[in-house]
Formats: structure tokens, sequence, C-alpha cells
């Protein structure tokens, strides 16, 4: 969240980055915090509340489901590499 200067869009680059360093061995890394919701962004809540977007954050913005996956794939595919490398 902070690593991404709190701008949700930048999350999947800083995780690129993170999963670069595991891939290349970097024992430094003990886990990552991903703000995600099923949408991405944030709403401000609306007097009449019906007109919520389901599973869009009302707090922080958040990247998306499919983003999430997609960050999470990345990452245990570093993780795999990682292991590879000799200590």
């Amino acid at each position: 969240h902070d690593n991404a200067g709190k701008d949700h869009t930048r999350q999947a680059l800083v995780i690129a980055d993170v999963a670069d360093q595991i891939g290349n061995g970097s024992p430094h890394v003990a886990g990552v915090m991903v703000e995600s919701h099923l949408v991405a962004g944030r709403q401000n809540i609306p007097p009449n509340r019906s007109q919520l977007t389901y599973g869009q954050s009302i707090t922080d913005a958040c990247v998306d489901f499919p983003t999430t996956e997609s960050m999470l794939r990345h990452l245990a595919l570093a993780v795999g590499k990682g292991r590879l490398q000799p200590q």
C-alpha cells in the first residue's frame, strides 16, 4: 500500500518488483500486503445505500480480483524460482 504511493493501480508494479527480488533468491521478503476487493477502486457511501457498488471498497482503493489473482500467481512462480537459488 505505502510502497505503491497509496495508488492501488501501482500495486501490481510493486508486486512485480518484489517477485523479481524473491525469484533472484532474496531472503529478505517475509510477506506482502495487497489491498484487494472484488471491484477495483473505492467509493463514497451515498445517501441511498442501495446505490453502492457491490464488492467495491468504501475505505482504501483496492485492486480487483483478476489483478489480485495475477499478482499472487506471479509471486507463487517467483517463490518456486527463488527456492532453486543457491543460498
